[in-house]
């Protein structure tokens, strides 16, 4: 499979996730996570499909595309092992959705990553909230979901609060 085929995989994966976690989180209170805001694609996604939600972003630099910027009050700067329990503080266990695309192209070391930061998003979601993540994550408690309707096996994986 080509790069370019992958990469639209991990895009129309990306947006049937989203869009499933958006409807399913419809009426939740909580706040919306989204950890590396990178070009801002994802967050724009979210900040048009959820208009009367918050949306805070997690990222070391902001480097987005302009009309993709959050606001500073809606930043946490720095590196997610340090914002991610500041975040816990702040909000507790109260996110309603999680959107986590974080890793790079080298697979063994976003497999690292995962392990590293799984135990510090899972305490931050609230009952009945969502994750999604580009990379397979290790949760002790949350729940994974078959893949929705639209992803591609593998690109997106999707996972459940129930308690």
């Amino acid at each position: 499979m080509s790069r370019l085929d992958i990469f639209i995989n991990r895009m129309v994966s990306q947006r049937a996730s989203l869009d499933y976690a958006i409807a399913e989180t419809k009426g939740m209170t909580g706040p919306v996570f989204e950890l590396g805001l990178g070009n801002g694609r994802t967050y724009h996604h979210m900040c048009e499909n959820m208009p009367e939600r918050d949306i805070f972003v997690f990222e070391r630099a902001i480097a987005s595309n302009p009309a993709s910027t959050p606001d500073d009050d809606m930043v946490l700067l720095g590196d997610v092992m340090e914002t991610l329990p500041q975040a816990l503080v702040r909000f507790g266990p109260t996110a309603s959705l999680i959107h986590a695309d974080l890793g790079g192209h080298n697979l063994e070391k976003n497999d690292q990553f995962a392990r590293k930061v799984s135990p510090l998003i899972e305490p931050l979601l609230g009952t009945n909230g969502l994750m999604i993540s580009s990379d397979r994550m290790y949760f002790d408690k949350l729940v994974e979901l078959p893949t929705p309707p639209g992803a591609i096996e593998g690109r997106c994986f999707v996972y459940k609060k129930v308690t």
